[in-house]
């Protein structure tokens, strides 16, 4: 192999310096820029040879040298003008060189003009753009659910472009407590919910009304938390109004509820500040339900909890609390649903004692049929011909002349009560004889 026409390395100290710098900034691999460069000054260097070859570069990131060269084999008919050079070219070079011979060719990168080195320039800028981006949506990707603080750098139409150094997030109108009000320049935290890749880059979206931005705040004020001691295992939320959000532990020495109200209510109240004075209900979490719907609707006072079936329960209500556990404009009920995962009925304890028995069995038996529902049902499935007995046949109670009819349950009763009276004035009578 022979080497001709060796001009002296470009000492690029400066360019080294250039690219640590990128690579830092911009958080990308050192590898991926000095490839970059690469492919950008191979492609000056065709442009300034204007004709066929195989070019390549080195960048020797130690000391800084930057050497572009061509690289191509003597042969006596040329197939790929790239590779190949004819054996009179070559002796051009060198007169000792012969067929199969490598003759490399050294460039001098001043002299490859304006335009080529503008051009190496677009390559790399646009390379490091798509490399920042990608880097980017990645990173931005795999923090779904974190915690992020920004500056507020313009509102528009309600959405709120924040700066978060690397990159912008927007933040939503419908992801914000609407109560609060933001000026640019602002400091903001929200809870990253989505990242999309867009044609300009990514956008990060993020929310400050999930359940998983309460949820971060308390990992941030609460050690016990963070470092899993406490677990929180449901956060439900109105937000800007109140929330429930429901914790246990493992260790039985660790009181989960204090831990995340603090010396005084200083950790809740910093997250109540946060979110703009949200009332925050902190809830021991048990698997046992009864004590579970007492603990959601605290402070107020429940008599009864009657589960029915998998997915509805009735919780009766101390009557003078009723109002308290229903919520303004029934919050605190439609909160305590969602963190039991199950439809609610609630009735104060007077109003419910008040209840006919077969309305107490509509609401507490799932899948109930009154009485006279099942007998309509039976009415058709029997047809007409095998219908019920006529009002004036069944039995009724008083003289006649406000007749109603009597369900089986109240035909026993009736016979009872009859059975009573009968003994009772076996008995008078059986007296008054003794009397005579």
């Amino acid at each position: 192999m022979k080497r001709k026409n060796k001009n002296e390395n470009v000492k690029g100290l400066d360019i080294a310096a250039a690219i640590s710098g990128v690579t830092k900034e911009k958080s990308i691999s050192m590898d991926l820029v000095i490839d970059t460069l690469k492919d950008a000054l191979s492609t000056a260097a065709k442009r300034y040879l204007n004709k066929p070859a195989t070019v390549e570069a080195k960048v020797d990131r130690e000391k800084g040298l930057i050497e572009v060269y061509t690289r191509q084999v003597v042969a006596e008919v040329v197939v790929d003008p790239e590779t190949q050079i004819t054996l009179e070219e070559a002796r051009g070079i060198d007169p000792e060189l012969e067929v199969g011979d490598e003759v490399i060719q050294d460039l001098d990168i001043d002299r490859f003009g304006r335009t080529a080195i503008q051009t190496a320039k677009q390559v790399i800028l646009q390379r490091v753009r798509e490399a920042e981006r990608e880097k980017i949506f990645t990173d931005f990707s795999e923090r779904v659910g974190e915690l992020v603080t920004g500056t507020v750098q313009q509102i528009d139409k309600g959405n709120i472009l924040i700066n978060l150094g690397r990159t912008e997030a927007i933040l939503p109108y419908k992801e914000q407590i609407h109560k609060e009000r933001y000026r640019q320049g602002d400091t903001i935290r929200g809870c990253i919910v989505d990242v999309r890749n867009n044609p300009k880059g990514p956008q990060v979206i993020i929310s400050r009304t999930c359940p998983e931005f309460l949820a971060r705040l308390f990992e941030l004020e609460v050690p016990e938390i963070f470092d899993k001691t406490v677990k929180i295992v449901k956060v439900v939320r109105d937000p800007g109004f109140r929330s429930k959000i429901a914790v246990t532990t493992s260790d039985e020495r660790v009181d989960p509820v204090g831990a995340c109200v603090g010396m005084r209510g200083n950790r809740v109240q910093a997250i109540v500040r946060e979110l703009s004075n949200e009332r925050i209900d902190i809830i021991n979490w048990t698997e046992e339900l009864s004590l579970l719907v007492r603990r959601v609707f605290s402070p107020a006072e429940v008599k009864r909890v009657i589960p029915v079936g998998t997915k509805k329960i009735v919780v009766v209500i101390k009557e003078e609390n009723l109002a308290q556990a229903i919520g303004k404009e029934g919050q605190n009920i439609r909160l305590a649903s969602k963190m039991l995962e199950k439809e609610i009925d609630v009735y104060g304890d007077e109003e419910f004692a008040g209840f006919t028995e077969e309305k107490r069995n509509e609401l507490v038996i799932e899948g109930y049929v009154p009485v006279a529902e099942e007998a309509a049902g039976e009415e058709e499935k029997e047809g007409a011909d095998d219908a019920a007995l006529p009002v004036e046949d069944a039995p009724v109670e008083g003289d006649g002349s406000e007749a109603k009819v009597i369900g089986d349950d109240e035909i026993v009763q009736s016979i009872v009560e009859e059975a009573v009276e009968n003994v009772e004035e076996a008995d008078s009578e059986l007296d008054g004889e003794e009397e005579k």
